[in-house]
């Protein structure tokens, strides 16, 4: 059985993906991350309809929700994965995922990663500078293999998104100009052990208008075309990930996959080789809540700061991005409503969830959820403040497995030691 992502949420709000929640979270201390399987694989079964035809992979972004259990969910149903790291490598092997279906991106790539990433046999290296390019190309030459890339270009287009999640800029870090890219090409002969015969394209994140797809896509198009007119082979154009979701509902409104995947069949109409789609957001931030309790309400001079047992180190988006999140107390009750400002115990005042947010009154003890989390919460998890790390759990279909539990102190501080031995450098 497979449920929608709204389905898969009743009209209560105490269950999820047919797990009470208040059961839940008898068993399980807060703050925790639950994560609805069914909602993930209806999006990846939105994604796979929408493209299906077209010679395409779809390799999930790893740094979205890095879990191996939600890696190996991703492996089950054939999607690769798109990695920016060595750890990232690791995980997406150890839960499943055929290296020949992985892609490396990242603007930091080292000798060693590269080294790594070579023995195992990924698809392919996005390479983002003339740097990195012929670092890779040593690296294949040292280990006796060709390795396959794309180039990375930079479309200078503006997704209209958060600064910080914008890619595709000139003034971005990421990628390079199409003029660099074409003397890349220009020079590809001279690369003995790299195979240059891609590109490679990924303007943001969290983006809610076709434009800008149309856009920064039909000038890869264009200069693939360009290229193939040169007599140069493209068999691959990765044309990144970037769909949005809705965080916030009534404000948000993300564009369909159907209609992104009419938009790429039109540009590419002409291309015979393999689309490569880099979602991460969009298979499983909304699949994942944060579960919280209330430790106390605090009154205020100009409102009330209600003080939960989450904070921002659990979920860094609103501190990092001002990002919004639906917050929901799952009364059993009927209550008025109120005005809170929603904060955590960490020693920042960026610990805020939420400003000003109406909600039903709450007291101490009251379960909330903090909606939206399965897309960079977990991940971008950090113990600030000695706070453990909080626990992952998979629901699914009236079930729940734990799939990464709580952090214990000892294991906080594994690694820390006094300084016993003193060495010279």
């Amino acid at each position: 059985m497979t449920l929608s992502i709204e389905q898969a949420m009743t009209h209560t709000m105490h269950t999820f993906d047919g797990v009470d929640l208040h059961a839940l979270a008898a068993q399980l201390p807060t703050p925790f991350h639950a994560y609805s399987a069914n909602a993930i694989r209806q999006r990846i079964s939105a994604m796979q309809s929408a493209f299906h035809g077209l010679d395409h992979r779809i390799c999930y972004a790893v740094k979205a929700n890095s879990n191996v259990a939600i890696l190996q969910l991703m492996a089950n149903h054939g999607v690769g994965a798109d990695i920016v790291s060595l750890g990232e490598l690791h995980r997406s092997l150890a839960a499943g995922i055929p290296a020949e279906h992985i892609v490396f991106s990242g603007v930091g790539k080292t000798a060693e990663e590269i080294a790594a990433a070579l023995a195992v046999g990924v698809w392919r290296f996005n390479v983002e500078s003339l740097d990195e390019l012929r670092l890779l190309q040593q690296v294949a030459q040292l280990h006796g293999v060709c390795a396959r890339a794309a180039a990375r270009i930079n479309p200078d287009v503006d997704a209209g998104t958060h600064e910080k999640i914008s890619t595709g800029k000139s003034e971005n870090k990421f990628g390079v100009s199409i003029d660099e890219a074409r003397r890349w090409f220009a020079n590809a002969g001279k690369l003995s052990n790299v195979r240059l015969d891609g590109l490679h394209a990924h303007i943001g994140s969290q983006i809610l208008s076709l434009e800008p797809f149309a856009e920064a896509l039909r000038r890869v198009e264009a200069f693939r075309q360009e290229l193939e007119a040169d007599g140069h082979v493209i068999t691959s154009v990765d044309i990144g990930g970037g769909l949005g979701v809705c965080y916030r509902q009534g404000h948000d409104h993300p564009v369909a996959a159907a209609d992104y995947a009419a938009l790429v069949r039109e540009v590419f109409a002409r291309f015979q080789g393999t689309l490569v789609l880099e979602p991460g957001r969009y298979l499983v931030a909304e699949a994942g809540v944060l579960l919280t309790r209330v430790i106390r309400v605090k009154p205020g001079v100009d409102r009330s700061f209600l003080v939960v047992d989450a904070a921002m180190n659990d979920l860094m988006r609103p501190s990092l991005y001002e990002a919004w999140h639906e917050i929901v107390p799952l009364h059993r009750d009927s209550r008025e409503m109120t005005r809170y400002d929603v904060v955590g115990p960490v020693c920042e005042t960026g610990d805020t969830f939420a400003r000003d947010r109406e909600m039903a009154r709450c007291q101490a003890g009251d379960l909330l959820s903090i909606g939206g989390t399965g897309a960079y919460g977990a991940s971008m998890a950090s113990t600030y403040n000695s706070r453990p790390l909080a626990a992952e759990v998979l629901l699914d279909d009236g079930r729940y497995a734990v799939i990464r539990r709580r952090q214990t102190m000892a294991e906080m501080m594994a690694g820390e030691q006094l300084p016993k031995v003193w060495n010279e450098a």
